[in-house]
């Protein structure tokens, strides 16, 4: 079967509508999403809406929560905190109910999702070192984790129970085989916000009978999302980073 994890969506329609696109494209046969579907973007209610109907499994980001007012947003730098507030009193209440019915982490079969990190997955992790990423390995059973939150994607492999991880390369559209015998870390990247310098929206395509995972980068209307931005009073570095992939 092939799944298409998408993550970080970020209020970002025209971005999730494109990669939604693609992934049919590419004949996935189900969508699951990593978190985050709402802050920093200008149409929470509608990618709620959206990812509720195409998602077969979904978890709740850090930016979810404190839209549901979970968490406290001092932690957020100006910007996030006042597109945080934005969002908490834009969204509906179809959007607030999907939300906060979404649970930290969901487990199936040798595939674990999460937005951050499965160790303590309500402190909201960065998995950014091999030394955060060997704690995060004794946090789940399963043989592949897959997460967002850091909006940069990466393929981190433990080869066994005794040995060093390792980041793998990542090139967009060539499959990376997933050892037999080695137990991975996936971050599938930013649908709505990327922050690897590339402005292009980013999922991952999980084959679990070829064992690879695939980064997958499509263009979508940046320009139009910022005028949504600018248009909606929401903070204006948040459209200029659009562009930049900052």
């Amino acid at each position: 079967m092939k799944t298409a994890l998408v993550s970080d969506v970020h209020a970002n329609l025209d971005a999730l509508e494109t990669v939604l696109r693609d992934i049919e494209q590419a004949g996935a046969d189900r969508v699951f999403c990593l978190g985050d579907l709402v802050g920093y973007g200008p149409e929470p209610n509608e990618c709620v809406a959206r990812l509720r109907e195409v998602c077969a499994e979904a978890v709740i980001g850090n930016h979810d929560w404190a839209a549901l007012g979970r968490m406290d947003t001092l932690a957020f730098n100006a910007y996030a905190r006042a597109a945080s507030d934005w969002t908490s009193r834009t969204l509906n209440e179809d959007a607030r109910a999907y939300l906060a019915a979404l649970p930290l982490f969901r487990s199936m079969d040798e595939v674990r999702l999460v937005h951050a990190s499965p160790l303590e997955p309500e402190r909201w992790t960065y998995v950014l070192s091999f030394l955060e990423a060997m704690r995060q390995f004794e946090a789940f059973p399963e043989r592949v984790c897959f997460l967002g939150h850091s909006h940069l994607p990466t393929v981190i492999e433990k080869p066994d129970e005794s040995g060093e991880v390792d980041t793998l390369p990542f090139p967009e559209n060539e499959p990376v085989v997933l050892k037999p015998d080695a137990r991975y870390i996936v971050n599938v990247g930013s649908v709505g916000q990327p922050r690897d310098r590339d402005p292009r929206a980013a999922y991952v395509l999980y084959d679990d009978v070829e064992h690879t995972v695939m980064l997958r980068r499509v263009e979508y209307p940046v320009e139009r999302v910022q005028e949504k931005i600018r248009a909606a009073g929401l903070p204006v570095f948040l459209a200029q980073r659009l562009g930049e992939g900052v």
